[in-house]
């Protein structure tokens, strides 16, 4: 298998990883808000399950992005100065639609508001399609793809920033070409200058 599959296949399980654990975090807070986990309390926001869905996402958001950035994508430098997070959370937003909209279709034109059906909808179905987008999207425009060395070699125009080369990628090795001649070429330079008296 090659590196560069190796990298993918490494990149997309810690991602589902991440993502698992950010789905769990949502799924929780989403489930508390609408259905109130039958505590024998009303749920706070069992009228509005848009907003809590929202809400509990952002939440996930935030654990999404830090498991991003310190251990998904943690080879690739992000591409803009605030370290990927303005477009980090605008893909989030806009993928967020994706279950939304799966939930609206399971509430509005299936008729389906029970748990299983909210969860079915909104946390299997459209986050497996959210997620599929987000992983895509956020390799590409989020988080660059890490340059190497040995790759300036073939293609020494792909840099254009010296913070763009990676420091782990081994010793660099400068071959020097030095002609040596049997001649004396007299004192050497590097000897101090030899003193005149007074």
């Amino acid at each position: 298998m090659s590196h560069r599959w190796r990298r993918l296949l490494t990149e997309a399980y810690r991602f589902l990883a991440v993502g698992g654990l950010a789905t769990i975090v949502a799924f929780l807070i989403f489930n508390f808000l609408v259905h109130g986990f039958a505590t024998g309390y009303d749920a706070p926001l069992s009228g509005h399950p848009y907003l809590a869905y929202a809400l509990a996402n952002v939440v996930g958001m935030v654990v999404s992005y830090r498991g991003s950035r310190s251990w998904v994508f943690k080879d690739r430098p992000p591409r803009t100065a605030d370290g990927g997070r303005l477009m980090f959370v605008g893909i989030n937003l806009v993928t967020m639609l994706i279950p939304m909209a799966c939930l609206w279709v399971s509430r509005n034109a299936l008729g389906l508001d029970d748990p299983y059906s909210d969860n079915l909808a909104a946390n299997v179905v459209g986050l497996f399609l959210a997620m599929v987008a987000r992983f895509y999207l956020f390799r590409t425009l989020v988080f660059r793809r890490p340059v190497h060395l040995a790759d300036l070699k073939q293609h020494p125009m792909q840099v254009f920033e010296l913070s763009e080369l990676r420091a782990d990628t081994g010793p660099i090795v400068i071959a020097v070409q030095v002609e040596v001649s049997d001649e004396s070429t007299g004192p050497s330079t590097s000897d101090p200058a030899p003193r005149r008296g007074p």
